[in-house]
Order: structure tokens, then C-alpha cells, then sequence
């Protein structure tokens, strides 16, 4: 009986070339506790003495922290967006001495507690001791203020958003082919921000499905010059956007896309630093933020 399910000596002659080896466990490497909170974002444009992440949604959260008050926070731009929160950075590393939740329900607490970026402001209110929700202007000078910081907000992520996307020059095909990026393409992130959305490229009145967008880049330009125009207006003289005494989350917004947009292309960069009042303020930002990191 045994013979008959025997596996045939050709077989066996075959599988010969092919041994089954086992190898022992790899260990983890040692690690060591986190002591300090650590912002894992995209690295920056420069090597050398630059903090300041490349990635315009990373920056935004950097000037954050820096204009809540926060000082000595790390930073560490070795993970990858696939491994961190939602796939999307930034994420902040927390001791479990300030996490939100506590210690005695984490894992490992010598791990502390890993925060997506929809959880920082909760953290730096538990860090500052403070309510901020319990502000029903949220720092703006009144309730007009707070209200039209909406609208700055969304012309912002909107208008200028789209022209900062635009002025990136694409990789080269090569480049594309040998990197692949994780990204979506700048017209499918244009169709997304742009009101109303831009018409697809192909596939109207045919049998092909839509794919593309016609991107009229010559109104996105007129926008943004309009929106940077109003922009440096809005600002004038003073400290902060919309007048108040202290930076408010559309400051950070704004320094991020300032900041980013002067490492453009000249069409876009030109609305920029030929406004003396945003050029000055960026740079007094870019030091406030830059001397709140660390590596």
C-alpha cells in the first residue's frame, strides 16, 4: 500500500536539484525607546542645515507644532508613506509618558504611540495643557475672521494648490519607468481640486472610457495671481493673517504653500517674491519653524 503512493523516482530524481534548506529566525533588530516626539514626514529639498520637508502637506504640519509652541521635536524622513498611518505622512512618534492614551494599554510602552496627522492637534493641546476647542473663535480676533479664514483655507488647497502642482516639472519617462511613483498623477490630483473639475482628456462621445483632464493651465495661472495678489493685501502689514495677535492654523497653511512656492518655477515663484510683505514674512516663519526641529 505504502508503495503504491511512493513518489515516482523520476520525481524524486527531479526534486533532488531542488533540496529544502532552513535557515534560523532573524532577529529583530535593537531598538531603542522612544525618549522624545519625533515627526516622521518627506525629507527636504537640501541636504546639509534644511528642515523643512519638501512636501507641502508635511510642512504645513511643522509650521504647526512650531507656531503652537512646541519646541524640540525630532525629525526622521527614512519611512516611506507606505509605512506610516493610512499611507500618508506625516505621523508623530510619541513617548508613552505623553501619549494619548495610557501607557498601561499600549503593547509594548517602550514604543510608544504612533499618531496620524489628524491627531496632532489633540496631542499639542494634552502637551500645552490647554482646550483649543474650547475657543469658539479659535484664535482669530472674531467671528468674521474665523469665518472668512474658511474661504483663505480652500483658495489655499485650491487655486494655489493646483498652480504649485503644475509649475512641478514631470519626471522623465525613464525616470517613471525605473521609479515608479506611489503618487497619483498631477491631473488626477488637479480633478480633484480644481471647481468645477477640468473635462477628461479622452472618451467623450466614444466608446472609450474617460481618462485625463484638459487642464486650461493659462486660467489656473490667472487664479492664482489673483489669489496671491489678494493674499498679500489680506496680509498687509501685520504679524498674522486676518489681524490676529497670535498665528492661527491659516498661518501654518499659508507659510506652507509660501514657502513651497518660492522653490517653484519663475511663473509661479515671480507672484511671490515680487509682493515685499510676503517675502518677509515667509523668512521671519522659516526661522520660527526651522528652530523648533532637530534631527
Amino acid at each position: 500500500m505504502a508503495s503504491f503512493f511512493s513518489v515516482p523516482s523520476p520525481i524524486v530524481a527531479f526534486n533532488a536539484y531542488f533540496p529544502l534548506k532552513t535557515y534560523p529566525n532573524i532577529k529583530p533588530l535593537s531598538k531603542s525607546p522612544v525618549t522624545a516626539p519625533t515627526l516622521w514626514l518627506l525629507p527636504p529639498r537640501e541636504e546639509g542645515d534644511s528642515l523643512l520637508s519638501a512636501d507641502v502637506e508635511c510642512l504645513k504640519w511643522q509650521a504647526y507644532l512650531a507656531l503652537r509652541g512646541v519646541s524640540n521635536i525630532k525629525l526622521r524622513w527614512d519611512i516611506a508613506p507606505e509605512g506610516s498611518i493610512d499611507g500618508a505622512l506625516p505621523n508623530l512618534h510619541v513617548p508613552a509618558s505623553e501619549s494619548l492614551v495610557k501607557s498601561e494599554k499600549l503593547s509594548n510602552p517602550e514604543d510608544g504611540e504612533l499618531l496620524a496627522a489628524h491627531s496632532i492637534p489633540a496631542w499639542v493641546d494634552a502637551k500645552l495643557g490647554v482646550d483649543s476647542g474650547a475657543d469658539p473663535l479659535e484664535g482669530y480676533k472674531d467671528q468674521a475672521s474665523r469665518v472668512e479664514s474658511r474661504a483663505w483655507v480652500s483658495l489655499l488647497e485650491g487655486v494655489v494648490h493646483a498652480a504649485l502642482l503644475i509649475s512641478q516639472p514631470p519626471p522623465s519617462y525613464l525616470h517613471s519607468l525605473i521609479f515608479p511613483s506611489s503618487t497619483p498623477p498631477v491631473s488626477e490630483s488637479l480633478q480633484k481640486i480644481l471647481l468645477p473639475p477640468p473635462a477628461p482628456l479622452i472618451g467623450l462621445s466614444s466608446f472609450f472610457p474617460p481618462s485625463g483632464a484638459r487642464i486650461n493651465t493659462a486660467a489656473v495661472v490667472s487664479q492664482y495671481r489673483d489669489a496671491i495678489a489678494s493674499l498679500s493685501d489680506l496680509l498687509g502689514t501685520d504679524n498674522w493673517f486676518l489681524g490676529s495677535s497670535e498665528p492661527t492654523p491659516l498661518d501654518a497653511l499659508a507659510f506652507a504653500y509660501l514657502h513651497s512656492i518660492l522653490y517653484t518655477t519663475d511663473p509661479v515663484r515671480i507672484e511671490v517674491t515680487r509682493r515685499v510683505n510676503l517675502v518677509a514674512w515667509e523668512w521671519r516663519v522659516r526661522c520660527l519653524v526651522h528652530d523648533s526641529f532637530s534631527r
